[in-house]
């Protein structure tokens, strides 16, 4: 059923408001179908919140002659994607795409052709986000990104518009649901990371190969994106520490759980005085936090303002229906500001363009956290001295020692809590403990934050 416009509306701008704003979508696999089947199913509640009708005008996909999970008959299919950049009757260009090239070139082409764009690639606007926004501001057009990161929590909206009038503090995110589950089943089924890992793949969670998700590397992206409009800097994806998952183990997690711990997998960006920390990697976080009880395959993101004190933003990170939620929210802000005036948009990275601050992001050195170490020790007299005299030289206070009862073998199990030190110290205490005779082999470090912020913490 499609919805008319009421009479007013008509009166005030027949001619736009009766043409329809006609779009065209790069790419029709998971979250392109879902996009189309969400524009198709709720066609008279987008156009009366946007003000318009919009229509699907053409979809690239490379085999055109594959079965869809949507309706296509309603739309031209076309094989050539710059052909479709460059069609004159298409007012909106959604990149579903994904990976750099030739996303990249796409949308520069169809900003150079004045039309706006409506994008889900994470890894494109990290990495080239300043580029792609430089040249949209040049043409006056738009680049809207918020199903980039998180799914259909509109995380990237909440942030640059709901929380404009804070100055963030921190934000740390649940960011990546593959992650997320393989670390939930470790725990709740005492699986191992290559099982949880595999399960994970036989249910469509992980890709064949999962490197970017289980290493961090798409945690990073969306990292990147999320401290730029929290803070007001460039896109700086080269510069986020990241860590992956791969090494937790079992006992990591139920040493952790043991302590009243959960190990998830964050992002974390934060203000360290004059720096800002960027960096994703495993986390104990005390069991009690909200966000220590996100599971599966959500996500989850907490972010601290000066004002608001801390919010959780909660949802699905994935999959094609919240997904297309995100991207259908872009289009229709993109049809809300055709006809406004450029300069009186919101910015793309929350700050204005020429407001953008080069706020220097620390090295892991200077990073600051409290540490959570696992060792195996020699049972013998005198090792913990020998250990908390390493940790007093390097001013690094410890919270708790647990030692557990030693095996057969005469071996120890040692496990310490941290209070917060500078990553240096840490580096140079790890390096010193390993190299005692004592200690057997590697010790493992997972970092730890309590995420406890009131509404005046920094």
């Amino acid at each position: 059923m499609r919805y008319e416009l009421p009479e007013e509306l008509m009166r005030t701008d027949r001619s736009n408001a009766l043409k329809p704003v006609k779009i065209g979508i790069l790419g029709l696999g998971t979250v392109g179908g879902g996009t189309v089947n969400v524009l198709t199913r709720n066609a008279g509640e987008i156009a009366r919140r946007a003000g318009r009708h919009i229509e699907i005008g053409a979809a690239c996909a490379r085999d055109l002659g594959r079965k869809r999970s949507c309706d296509t008959s309603g739309f031209r299919l076309v094989s050539d994607p710059f052909a479709l950049v460059e069609d004159p009757d298409i007012d909106v260009v959604v990149e579903l795409i994904g990976g750099v090239s030739p996303a990249k070139e796409l949308i520069l082409n169809a900003i150079e052709h004045h039309k706006h764009v409506v994008t889900a690639n994470k890894a494109l606007v990290a990495i080239h986000g300043n580029e792609l926004f430089d040249a949209a501001q040049r043409q006056g057009v738009v680049v809207a990104f918020e199903a980039a990161v998180a799914g259909g929590i509109s995380i990237i909206k909440a942030i640059r518009e709901g929380l404009a009038g804070n100055r963030i503090e921190s934000l740390a995110g649940i960011i990546n649901g593959t992650g997320n589950y393989i670390l939930t089943s470790m725990r709740d089924q005492g699986t191992t990371f290559a099982g949880a890992l595999a399960e994970a793949q036989k249910l469509g969670y992980a890709e064949e190969d999962p490197t970017f998700d289980i290493e961090g590397i798409d945690a990073a992206h969306k990292l990147t994106i999320l401290a730029a409009i929290a803070f007001g800097i460039p896109l700086q994806f080269d510069r986020v520490y990241t860590e992956g998952i791969s090494g937790i183990t079992i006992d990591d997690i139920r040493q952790a759980e043991e302590l009243g711990y959960r190990v998830k997998h964050l992002g974390i960006a934060k203000r360290n005085g004059e720096l800002i920390e960027l960096r994703v990697h495993p986390t104990l976080i005390p069991y009690r936090r909200l966000i220590a009880n996100v599971d599966g395959i959500m996500n989850a993101v907490l972010v601290n303002g000066d004002a608001v004190g801390p919010t959780l933003h909660y949802g699905a990170g994935a999959g094609a229906d919240p997904t297309a939620s995100s991207v259908v929210a872009d289009i229709v802000d993109v049809v809300r500001a055709l006809t406004t005036d450029p300069n009186n948009r919101v910015p793309h990275l929350a700050f204005q363009a020429d407001a953008i601050s080069h706020i220097p992001v620390a090295h892991p050195d200077e990073f600051e956290t409290a540490y959570f170490l696992s060792m195996e020790a020699i049972d013998r007299p005198g090792v913990l001295a020998e250990v908390t005299r390493i940790f007093g030289e390097l001013n690094i206070s410890i919270e708790a020692i647990l030692q557990k009862e030693p095996v057969a073998t005469q071996r120890a199990h040692v496990i310490i809590l941290t209070q917060r030190t500078r990553e240096k110290n840490m580096n140079e205490a790890l390096r010193k403990l390993e190299q005692l005779d004592s200690i057997l082999g590697r010790v493992n470090r997972i970092r730890v934050e309590h995420l406890s912020y009131s509404a005046h913490d920094a």
